[in-house]
């Protein structure tokens, strides 16, 4: 079970820190997002074992993800908002690494969504 907090209203340009809890450990979590009338669209997925991170191009260098020190926890910290980051944000997780980490379908536990709004 995973559990999204964070979200809220924020200028262009401002920044805002999503949390995402897991009820046990996991190998990847991951953020998605799904603005209304769009398909929901990867944004940044961390690997527990290594640290790596990935990110979308539309949110690299204004993005970041990290962990807590256990493997139940994940921050997105979302720099320099643009209204285009406007959404719903979903974390997500998967118990091992999958190259295909930004496929929403490889991830088996999902949060509730957080709304960040970003207006124009």
């Amino acid at each position: 079970q995973l559990q999204a907090s964070g979200g809220g209203l924020a200028q262009a340009g401002d920044s805002l820190r999503l949390s995402c809890s897991a009820s046990e450990r996991t190998g990847v979590m991951a953020w998605f997002r799904q603005a209304p009338g769009e398909e929901r669209q990867f944004v940044a997925a961390i690997r527990w074992d290594t640290r790596s991170t990935y990110f979308a191009d539309s949110v690299k260098g204004r993005f970041t993800i990290s962990r807590g020190t256990a493997r139940v926890t994940a921050y997105l910290q979302m720099n320099n908002l643009e209204p285009e980051d406007t959404a719903v944000y979903y974390c997500a997780a998967r118990l091992h690494y999958s190259l295909r980490y930004y496929d929403s379908e490889q991830y088996s536990f999902w949060g509730q969504g957080t709304l960040v709004t970003s207006p124009a």
